[in-house]
């Protein structure tokens, strides 16, 4: 089953679930909170169509590859199988759902869990064994045993010309800070090494609720960014921060970076450097301050890894401002970039601005973009070569493991390759001496 969630152990006689999880680390921690009421509900997870009653597609819709792959998924899933319940972000658009797959037993929205239980009550009831039916703490996880994503927030507040996000997820709605630092710390005890934190305006956190106080271990805490992260450092594990819009109090965790209380890691989706794009975008355009604040921050936090993710092709990019994306590319000097040729996707704003760009033009300025920032890349990491930096295992073969830096996020950044270790174990730290580097990945062996 493509995308499928493994098996998981239960009597012969439980009803069988089959799972289909797509999309962003937002839409997989949805998953894992449908796979853990399952589980509780006496629920066995198969991995293959044939031995479902039911299948649970969660789905993605935020481009128009991702609305394609999610109706495949689904069209499979019926093929295969007959009972599918859909879910996820494609939910919000329940008649393009329908009108190529009418007989879907069941479409939700995203968070919307009681819809989905609901939906397979019916389609399979549960036959809850509460002696047998043993789920752990945390609940069920879709990643590593060592590393989990820790969503802070639903929604958001901005109105990006290019995104449909707030129409899918809705405005921000962020969770009191001590259920965030309640369910980290629980993830810790769990034996998870590094959090991933994630929303889809991560620096927005707390705002719809006034940053309201909040008691965890004996102290108050605000529910805002600062604050968080100043709680996740008391648990001595990785703590990553992905989405972070370029707010000023974005100036405030340099600190606890500098500190080493939290990674000194920063994902922050610029999205262009032209003010005029900027504001067809609906972003902030102060492109100026965004590098004064750059070097700040690498003033302050000489190890800071900047990861972001840019469009190209934007409707109305003009030769000079696409040259401007690339001179701001050079001096930025970002680690890690992640960029998109600009695609319509159904209720954008951006669809209905003037001067779309021509297709073969806008993968052309991609190529051109990307084979820049792998020269920044790689000049970066060469940089490395020589130096002794400490590892995260992820994953072990016969000719060795593959790990990750401070500077590298699961599934999106690179990662560092031991040629001597064999003998380590997933979610162990280790000092690695770096002896070679290219555009994405180090090499190296155990110090």
């Amino acid at each position: 089953m493509k995308n499928a969630v493994n098996s998981t152990t239960s009597r012969e006689s439980s009803p069988k679930v089959g799972f289909v999880s797509l999309g962003c680390p937002k839409a997989l921690v949805d998953s894992e909170r449908i796979l853990t009421q399952l589980k509780v509900e006496g629920y066995e997870i198969v991995p293959s169509y044939g031995e479902a009653d039911a299948v649970v597609v969660n789905t993605c819709g935020f481009i128009d590859s991702a609305v394609q792959e999610s109706l495949d998924a689904i069209g499979e899933a019926l093929h295969e199988n007959g009972k599918v319940i859909v879910t996820g972000c494609l939910g919000k658009r329940s008649e393009l759902i329908r009108e190529s797959y009418p007989d879907v037993l069941s479409i939700s929205g995203p968070q919307d869990y009681a819809s989905v239980m609901s939906a397979v009550h019916q389609a399979i009831p549960p036959t809850r064994n509460k002696f047998l039916d043993l789920v752990p703490d945390i609940g069920v996880k879709l990643t590593p045993k060592h590393y989990a994503y820790l969503k802070i927030s639903e929604g958001c507040n901005h109105r990006c010309s290019f995104c449909i996000i707030p129409s899918m997820r809705g405005d921000l709605v962020s969770r009191p800070v001590d259920q965030v630092l309640m369910e980290a710390e629980k993830l810790a005890k769990g034996g998870v090494k590094e959090l991933l934190v994630i929303s889809q305006d991560t620096s927005a956190y707390g705002v719809d609720v006034r940053y309201a106080e909040r008691e965890w271990r004996g102290k108050s805490y605000r529910t805002r960014m600062t604050e968080l992260c100043e709680g996740l450092s008391e648990l001595g594990i990785w703590t990553r921060l992905h989405y972070v819009y370029p707010y000023p109090h974005v100036d405030e965790i340099m600190p606890l970076m500098a500190d080493g209380k939290i990674l000194p890691y920063l994902d922050i989706p610029f999205q262009h450097a032209s003010p005029r794009i900027l504001k067809l975008m609906k972003r902030p355009g102060n492109v100026d301050k965004t590098l004064e604040r750059i070097q700040n921050w690498r003033r302050q936090v000489p190890d800071l890894t900047i990861r972001s993710t840019f469009i190209v092709g934007f409707p109305g990019e003009t030769d000079a401002e696409f040259q401007e994306l690339l001179g701001f590319l050079r001096e930025a000097e970002l680690d890690r970039v992640g960029a998109f040729a600009y695609s319509p996707v159904d209720g954008a704003k951006a669809n209905d601005l003037p001067g779309q760009i021509d297709e073969e033009l806008k993968e052309d300025r991609l190529e051109q973009f990307m084979a820049v920032q792998a020269e920044i890349s790689a000049a970066k990491l060469q940089r490395k070569v020589g130096s002794t930096i400490k590892v995260l295992i992820d994953e072990i073969d016969a000719d060795g493991a593959w790990g990750r830096s401070s500077a590298d996020a699961p599934e999106i950044d690179g990662a560092v390759r031991i040629d001597d270790g064999q003998m380590l174990k997933p979610g162990q730290f280790v000092d690695v001496l770096v002896e070679e580097a290219d555009a994405h990945d180090l090499y190296g062996r155990l110090a």
